[in-house]
Formats: structure tokens, sequence, C-alpha cells
């Protein structure tokens, strides 16, 4: 399974993940796309962000299960502490 967040992003780019994926909250994405889908539709997200902000969490081989991508303005980014990921907010 893979869940997508999008923070203040255009209208039309949640629009686009609707056809792969269900929006369960507003900027909230769940689905279960191809790994090949996954990757492309994370290309589009990424260079069509802008000032917006976008979370992607994956299955993945490890402790946790699951690994995580960010794009966009940085309000919060993954960071691997001993295997265990977790995500920071920058300071201000």
């Amino acid at each position: 399974m893979t869940v997508v967040v999008l923070i203040a992003v255009a209208e039309g780019l949640r629009g686009h993940l609707t056809r792969w994926m269900i929006e369960i909250a507003p900027g909230v994405f769940v689905g279960n796309p191809s790994a090949r889908v996954r990757d492309r539709l994370w290309t589009v997200l990424a260079d069509r962000v802008g000032d917006g902000h976008a979370i992607r969490i994956e299955p993945a081989a490890n402790e946790q299960g699951w690994s995580a991508r960010t794009a966009g303005r940085d309000r919060t980014h993954p960071v691997d502490y001993d295997g265990l990921m977790l995500f920071a907010r920058p300071r201000r």
C-alpha cells in the first residue's frame, strides 16, 4: 500500500493523483499502484509540487516495513536514526 500526502498544492495535481489512488481525506491519498506507476506518479508530483509539499510512504524491505520520500518546501523531511525512519521539522 502506498500513501501520498499533499500540502498546499494545486487542485489539478490532486486531480491527477485521483486517477490512480483514492483521496480518503483532503490531500491524503491511498492506493496500491505498481512500482512503475508509483515511480511515474512521484516524478510528476516532484516536478509540479511548486511551493507545496509532498510526502510518499511506500512498502520497503526494512524493519519498519516502509520508507518515505518528500518533495517541495521542507516542512518535514525523513531522517534515518539507525534504521528507524523519523520525520524532522526544519528549525526556524
